[in-house]
């Protein structure tokens, strides 16, 4: 599957967990800390029009930044998280179908321009169905739904394990590290790992522990378990 599969698919999944919930749901608390459900359902529906931003500025070449300062896009979720239930649903749908619009108005030859990401790196265009697909599925889990790690496309699940572990090879001491492994899936490199020191598990487990959604419960540890940083 590709990102845009796996973005076509998490959506469908976070709509369908959206369209079910009750009205006192959107003030409930999230998984995420101070924010409720309505906090996170905004931002969202946010970053699928901040990710739009970056497919405009790829098709027109004119730099649309995701947010036009730091502090909009805490801004923008704090004043969307108390509107209804109504309101939310129909926002997390909408904003999706513009992104889906975006990405089918680019041109081949657009998938290559290069945009800055909302950590301010410079990144190809195609990477931008990534970072979706990557927002969808984590605050899916996010929203306390009852949908868990588990429910992660394994592909995709192993792709984020490479693209978190990547991130966190850079900011861990020399010497510390892991190397990470699941059946079917190539070994990760986390770190610098000493010899021996591995851990073996499921995708989505493997990426639950390095996105601090879940501990090593359900991992194989060999060696001393290396300390990782916060993820984003």
């Amino acid at each position: 599957m590709t990102p845009l599969d796996w973005v076509d698919e998490g959506q469908l999944a976070l709509q369908q967990a959206v369209d079910a919930l009750t009205v006192d749901a959107v003030t409930e608390p999230s998984a995420l800390p101070g924010w409720t459900r309505g906090h996170l359902l905004t931002h969202l529906a946010r970053n699928a029009d901040a990710l739009v931003n970056l497919l405009t500025w790829a098709r027109t070449g004119i730099p649309t930044p995701m947010y036009a300062s730091p502090d909009q896009r805490v801004t923008d979720v704090e004043a969307g998280a108390g509107r209804p239930l109504a309101e939310q649903q129909a926002y997390v749908g909408e904003s999706a179908a513009r992104f889906r619009k975006a990405v089918e108005a680019l041109s081949p030859d657009a998938w290559s321009a290069t945009v800055v990401s909302g950590q301010g790196r410079d990144i190809p265009a195609s990477e931008v169905p990534w970072l979706r697909a990557r927002e969808v599925w984590i605050h899916l889990v996010d929203l306390r739904v009852g949908v868990g790690m588990d429910a992660l496309p394994p592909d995709f699940a192993w792709a984020l394990v490479r693209d978190v572990a990547g991130w966190m090879s850079a900011r861990i001491a020399p010497g510390i590290g892991a190397e990470l492994s699941a059946d079917g899936h190539d070994t990760v490199v986390l770190g610098t790992p000493a010899p021996g020191v591995t851990v073996t598990g499921p995708p989505y487990a493997l990426a639950a522990w390095l996105t601090g959604r879940s501990g090593t419960d359900e991992l194989y540890v060999t060696g001393e378990l290396p300390e990782i940083p916060r993820w984003l």
